[in-house]
């Protein structure tokens, strides 16, 4: 399928969006470059500090990626080598790969076939269940998934983890932005870890994360695991690794931030596009138009979803697929827990489908791209 520019409609082109703030990029990439300070410097403290204020926390910490962001939001909140993780098998593997690292056993639930979100019925469930064994997990997580940019209830996953002793930590990757009842994902559990990935709704020129929390202790000891768990240059108070944000990704990113809503508000118009046209057919599930979507992807169901692709590669219009394979099913997590059946992930892989989206597609493209769906469908 068309991932390159041989392509006329790209699937995603963060290099359009970079385009579009070029000058400034290159003033803040100047004025690392004269620093003579590149990793945890007075960028990334800027950063942490504007970003924090955007998402409405008390605390963010910078770190090298959202999978890492993952980790040490567990491992900062308890999560010590031993415990149990509830998350979603229908998102990318790097939330399952952050949950492993940190040393948990990881429990997958089934989802919502209308909204592909983690079904929080059986999220209660699974909670209940995990409370009743003995002995009990000392450490109990749920990693809700804001999966393509469509936020959780959280108002209701905030009341199970209470219920249920349950720590709750919010992948943001692909919601940078988005809201539930008015209040940004990410602010509702112990943390939030977001991703800055350059395809990101807020992305750089390279890897980079970030961890938001409210809690002053949670937020120092990502930055202790953030780089040799050091409390005290030079002394480790707890065996870590690194992962630090680059001072250079920081100040781009710094950049790209205030202009995030702005471009959230194009993604929505494009959605609203594909949606007026794409809800008149019957053989396609277009994305629940929940408020506070930031529409990270596009993505539509629909069967004979292979063949549909391969119309719209000979139309030069490339898609993708979020994701192909669900995490259980993939050799090296074969053997985590499932709670119930799986059915709706194991379904949904096989009739997603991503259409373009970004900064490089107004609304003529969305139309074309809308009546190539249309054309594919009715073959």
């Amino acid at each position: 399928m068309p991932t390159s520019r041989a392509a006329s409609i790209l699937l995603a082109d963060p290099g359009s969006g970079f385009a579009r703030y070029r000058e400034q990029l290159v003033k803040a990439f100047k004025r690392v470059l004269e620093s003579g300070q590149y990793v945890l410097g007075k960028e990334v403290a800027a950063l942490e500090a504007e970003f924090a204020r955007y998402i409405g926390s008390g605390n963010a910490v910078g770190v090298a990626s959202g999978t890492d962001a993952i980790e040490l939001a567990l491992r900062a909140t308890g999560a010590d080598g031993s415990g149990i993780a509830v998350t979603v098998a229908n998102s990318s593997v790097a939330t399952a790969a952050a949950i492993c690292r940190a040393g948990l056993q990881t429990c997958f639930v089934d989802i919502d076939e209308s909204s592909l979100l983690m079904d929080l019925e059986r999220l209660e469930a699974a909670l209940q269940d995990l409370r009743s064994r003995r002995p009990a997990p000392e450490y109990l997580a749920v990693v809700v998934v804001h999966l393509y940019g469509a936020p959780v209830d959280m108002t209701r996953v905030a009341q199970l983890g209470a219920r249920y002793d349950a720590v709750i930590i919010e992948d943001c990757a692909q919601a940078h932005g988005a809201t539930w009842n008015s209040r940004r994902v990410g602010t509702f559990g112990s943390a939030g870890a977001f991703s800055f990935y350059p395809t990101k709704n807020l992305g750089g020129l390279g890897d980079g994360g970030m961890v938001v929390c409210d809690s002053d202790d949670v937020a120092q000891r990502v930055r202790e695991l953030r780089q040799y768990g050091w409390r005290e240059q030079q002394s480790s108070t707890v065996v870590a690794s690194h992962s630090r944000l680059d001072e250079l990704q920081a100040a781009l990113l710094r950049v790209l931030l205030p202009h995030t809503d702005a471009r959230n508000t194009g993604r929505r118009e494009v959605a609203a596009v594909y949606s007026q046209r794409l809800e008149e057919i019957t053989e396609i599930a277009t994305p629940s138009n929940r408020p506070g979507h930031v529409y990270h992807q596009y993505v539509i169901q629909v069967d004979g979803r292979d063949d549909v692709r391969r119309s719209l590669e000979q139309e030069l219009i490339a898609t993708g697929v979020h994701y192909p394979i669900p995490i259980h099913l993939q050799p090296a997590y074969r053997r985590s827990e499932r709670f119930g059946s799986l059915q709706r992930s194991e379904v949904a892989a096989g009739r997603v489908l991503s259409l373009p989206i970004g900064d490089h597609i107004n609304a003529a493209a969305a139309h074309r791209v809308s009546e190539a769906v249309a054309r594919a469908t009715s073959t």
